[in-house]
């Protein structure tokens, strides 16, 4: 069996040691030390003889169970007479507190390199040149060290060492996992309806290296037949891990749940949920260094003795078995479950960890994504997530908090934050003269993007030296801020539109990013293997074009396992048009209450806004008093809204609870038989007009001639069809469905309504729909 691993990573794992210390760690330091790099390059390809840069090189060591494959690239490698291997750091430290023991990891991957030379090569003698590259001045500083090839076999024998028994023991666990897969069948006895054509469809894919798209109804059982295939994919060796994302918690639940089904199936398979480094962190605020965190001091020294005996006790690991597992050894939560991820066949996580730019598992994703499968769930919610992930902005309201806080104490820096506060100042008067708060503009200023980069350099300084002192967090977070918005600068192309806001008396400069179906498809291309799925993926042509599909994407459509009749699915023809609201809330808030009193039982009705629906709930309080009322509030936190779904425990109160949607409560929720049974949707869904959304609906009018559609219709009809899947859950539901709305009643909106409403009643008034519910308890 073969083990693949980084230069970088091999030597981390085996000379890593001391605490954890984020108190400055530049986000632009990925950034610049890339350009730097490509500089020095460029640089020595023109002055030196024989230099070759990004030099790929890997080396083989065998053992009795397995063969470690080591591979990387070198900066440089020179060679004219003799053998130069050569390492470019940058760094923000100032030059003369660099010596050549400055930092033993430096070396350690130029000589990692070096001795793969000498093997190749079959050198006697080889030199080592390491080069540090300051950020705050342009200097640079150069040591050269001569090594024999016996001195750096010593040297690399020792870091393989460090890392043999984790690897022996990974072996050991994949031989027995593999072993546990192979004669594992499906979980359950017989497969639900359209569950066997799902998971052989899946399992294809990842053979085929493809990824599909699948429309996959409530009740199908998606989840298990989505990972079941997937994870006998990885007990073939087809992968070497699973990706599951979600962008819910309740999701990320289920697939917790399906991996345990397949454990008790004898499968064996280490799992790993990842939770957001601000929920996980034991402390009320992630301050990730040595003086004020405990857990952050000696983490490297404290997880080297530990992560063995962690890894060979634990098969799951979810959040709360991480937090006892940290506790116990007294290490940060959130870097355990990022180390302990890289040991896991399959990964639980949010939607960001693979597709943002700054993801915290980017570095296990592109050193091996060949291997890895990614199943995305609720696909759906990618579209304006990824929008959000591919965007950045600016605020002059920051820009000026920080320049008051720096004055008289940073000059320089205050300097700079004040001419970026008059350019933004001068947009604003300009978009005063023209009378309007919102300007697209087609490019961002030069003399704006100069001051930036300014303060970044700037502010890589005074951070560095400025640790402690107060107002530093305030400059930390701009200076992230920033480099954010110069890092999507860079990337800016046809798929943004840059705009000006000026209509919350402040002024903002985004970097809008309409279309990113490119950069989801570059992340998707890159893996083996990808699965999109939602029970709500429709159409799907506009999904596959949003999700970085084409036409040639593999699509499946599956029906749903359960009985149409379960579901009684009505439209009634009003109008929720904002100009009518006031004139048919009445008859709105009477159809609720009619609906919700003809069988005692839990019910949602659900509102394209908040305001619409707080004046719908305030109308109802005033007119009924028989109906136990909640109403979703605009900022529940995560302990309130498990007390609000709490309440529909109880099958007795006959609950009414007023919710939006789109929100946290019309999709991803799970109330199973009698816990709801019964929607009332008022509205079509479509998100409120604003800038953002005019802007998408002229790019794809000027793309494909649908814009009001891509920005109003499909997304409002999405949110419309989760609303209506919290009701039926199992193939024992039974329920109702009201839609409000007269759009209902159109050929475009019944064209986007799914097969299994075949049998939806359209009828002509409350007093026919008041009829048709009627009869429907009576059956059920």
């Amino acid at each position: 069996m073969v083990i693949a691993i980084s230069v970088r990573e091999i030597v981390s794992f085996a000379l890593s040691s001391g605490s954890i210390d984020t108190r400055y760690v530049s986000h632009s330091r990925a950034m610049q030390g890339t350009v730097i790099h490509k500089k020095i390059q460029e640089e020595n390809l023109k002055l030196i003889k024989g230099y070759s840069k990004e030099v790929y090189l890997t080396m083989d060591f065998d053992f009795d169970k397995f063969t470690l494959k080591v591979e990387g690239r070198a900066d440089g490698v020179i060679e004219d007479g003799g053998v130069i291997v050569e390492e470019i750091k940058s760094t923000n430290t100032n030059l003369v507190y660099i010596d050549e023991n400055f930092n033993e990891l430096h070396w350690a991957q130029a000589k990692f390199y070096a001795y793969i030379l000498c093997e190749q090569k079959n050198l006697k003698n080889i030199t080592v040149r390491l080069i540090y590259y300051c950020l705050l001045n342009d200097e640079t500083k150069t040591f050269e060290k001569k090594y024999t090839k016996d001195e750096l076999k010593e040297y690399i024998d020792f870091i393989i060492k460090q890392f043999k028994d984790i690897a022996d023991y990974n072996i050991e666990w994949k031989d027995r996992r593999n072993g546990s897969i192979d004669e594992a069948g499906f979980p359950f006895k017989e497969y639900r309806k359209g569950q066997r054509e799902l998971s052989v469809a899946v399992y294809n894919t990842v053979r085929e290296k493809e990824k599909i798209f699948i429309k996959a109804p409530t009740g199908i059982g998606k989840t298990i037949s989505t990972i079941f295939p997937v994870v006998k994919a990885l007990g073939q060796d087809k992968i070497d891990r699973i990706f599951y994302l979600t962008s819910k918690t309740i999701t990320r639940t289920v697939a917790e749940e399906a991996f345990k089904i397949l454990r008790k199936n004898k499968m064996n398979i280490k799992t790993i949920t990842l939770t957001a480094k601000e929920k996980i962190c034991f402390k009320d605020e992630p301050k990730c260094n040595p003086d004020d965190c405990i857990y952050a001091k000696d983490y490297y020294d404290k997880l080297k003795g530990s992560l063995y005996h962690i890894l060979k006790d634990n098969d799951e690991f979810s959040r709360t078995t991480i937090e006892e597992i940290a506790e116990k050894y007294k290490i940060c939560p959130f870097e355990l479950s990022l180390e302990i991820a890289k040991w896991c066949d399959a990964v639980i996580c949010d939607y960001n960890y693979i597709f943002d730019p700054t993801a915290a598992l980017k570095y296990i994703f592109e050193e091996c994504t060949d291997r890895i499968s990614i199943l995305i769930d609720e696909a759906h919610n990618l579209v304006p997530r990824a929008r959000e992930m591919y965007s950045a902005e600016i605020r002059k309201s920051d820009i000026y908090k920080v320049k008051k806080l720096m004055t008289g104490k940073a000059p320089k820096l205050s300097g700079i934050l004040g001419k970026i506060n008059s350019i933004m100042v001068s947009y604003r008067r300009e978009l005063e003269d023209d009378q309007i708060v919102q300007k697209i503009i087609t490019s961002v200023p030069k003399d704006l993007s100069k001051m930036l980069k300014s303060f970044i350099k700037e502010g890589d300084e005074f951070i560095a030296k400025n640790q402690g002192v107060e107002g530093i967090d305030e400059v930390m977070n701009l200076y992230f801020e920033i480099n954010g918005f110069l890092n999507t600068l860079a990337e800016v192309d046809d798929c943004y539109i840059n705009y000006v806001d000026t209509s919350d008396r402040d002024v903002i400069i985004k970097l809008f990013c309409i279309d990113p179906s490119t950069r989801i498809k570059y992340k998707m291309n890159a893996a083996k293997s990808c699965v999109l799925f939602s029970a709500t993926m429709t159409p799907m042509d506009y999904y596959i074009s949003l999700l970085g599909g084409d036409e040639n994407s593999y699509r499946m459509f599956l029906k749903s396992p359960f009985d149409s009749s379960n579901l009684d699915i009505s439209a009634v023809p009003l109008s929720t048009k904002y100009k009518d609201r006031e004139n048919t809330i009445g008859d709105i808030v009477e159809i609720i209450h009619d609906t919700v009193s003809l069988k005692k039982g839990n019910y949602i009705a659900f509102f394209p806004s908040y305001k619409y629906m707080e004046n719908a709930y305030k109308l109802f309080l005033e007119k009924y008093d028989d109906i136990n009322v909640e109403i979703q509030n605009n900022d529940m936190n995560e302990k309130q809204r498990e007390d609000f779904l709490s309440k529909f425990e109880d099958k007795e109160k006959n609950i009414l609870a007023f919710c939006v949607m789109g929100g946290i409560f019309s999709e991803g929720i799970d109330l199973r038989g009698d816990s709801l049974i019964g929607t009332i949707i008022t509205g079509v869904g479509l998100p409120q007009v604003c800038f953002e959304r005019e802007i998408i609906k002229d790019y794809y009018n000027n793309f494909n001639g649908q814009g009001y559609d891509y920005s109003y219709t499909y997304p409002g009809m999405n949110k419309v069809l989760q609303s209506v899947g919290r009701v039926i859950r199992t193939e024992t539901d039974r329920g109702i469905a009201v839609l409000i709305d007269d759009r209902f009643f159109t050929n475009k909106y019944k064209m986007m309504m799914p097969r299994e409403w075949e049998n939806m009643n359209f009828v002509r008034d409350k007093k026919e729909l008041k009829k048709k519910v009627e009869e429907f308890w009576k059956k059920n």
